[in-house]
């Protein structure tokens, strides 16, 4: 018996108060009108920020995507004999990286805001260099390099081949030993010391070369450059 009277009065409770918020809504029907236009409003902004934001996010992509396909394209003079002919193909050089630089030229301006942005701009100087084009890439990829993380490491490795490519071999080692001698550099320093071991050759700096790769086996002896490296350093104390 108790038990059903503490059910009944709790049911009475919640129908009191059910009967309460009723009346207190019919009383007050334009504020929870115009509370509830505004909930959705703000809602539906939020959506469609978000929507709108995702949208974006993936027009940036795309166009990206679009002009790396046109960097990786290959030239018709690449073309294997009797295999399948690719959408994209294009008769020289010049012309594929010029319409390449054109394309992430154009995602950097419309999507400024986004990281996509700053790849398309490495990616852009990267097809000016291969036009020739040194100090409109070295403008670029000097303000690329000045952050941090890989991205700013590619783009001190292209600013050096950059130099090298343009006949400044100088710039392009103290680049190099800059990024070999970093604490916190985010490209393998193996690498970096074949291509300052590379560059020194080309200047006829052998003893130096032979020292680099020297300083690579010692440091890494189980690099996959190891072989090579040995190799060189052979052939450069022979040499002299």
């Amino acid at each position: 018996m108790k038990k059903e009277l503490r059910r009944q009065i709790k049911q009475d409770e919640l129908l009191t108060g059910l009967d309460l918020a009723a009346h207190w809504i019919r009383q007050h029907l334009r504020e929870v009108q115009i509370a509830l236009v505004a909930t959705l409003a703000l809602g539906a902004a939020a959506f469609g920020v978000s929507y709108f934001r995702e949208a974006g996010a993936r027009e940036a992509e795309k166009a990206f995507a679009e002009a790396l396909t046109t960097f990786h394209a290959p030239l018709e003079a690449e073309l294997a004999a009797g295999t399948p002919r690719p959408a994209l193909v294009f008769k020289t050089g010049a012309e594929k990286y010029r319409k390449a630089a054109g394309e992430f030229d154009g995602v950097e301006r419309r999507y400024g805001s986004r990281a996509v942005a700053r790849e398309a701009r490495y990616y852009g100087a990267l097809s000016r260099i291969e036009m020739g084009e040194f100090p409109e890439a070295e403008k670029a990829l000097k303000d690329l390099a000045g952050g941090g993380g890989l991205e700013a490491s590619l783009a001190r490795l292209a600013l050096a081949e950059g130099y090298r490519r343009a006949g400044k071999l100088d710039q392009a080692l103290e680049v190099y030993r800059q990024m070999v001698d970093a604490s916190n550099a985010s490209l393998p320093r193996d690498h970096v010391l074949m291509r300052i071991g590379a560059l020194l050759e080309e200047q006829q700096k052998f003893a130096e070369a032979s020292a680099s790769y020297q300083r690579l086996l010692e440091t890494f002896p189980g690099s996959p450059y190891a072989a090579e490296a040995k190799r060189r350093s052979e052939s450069l104390r022979t040499a002299s």
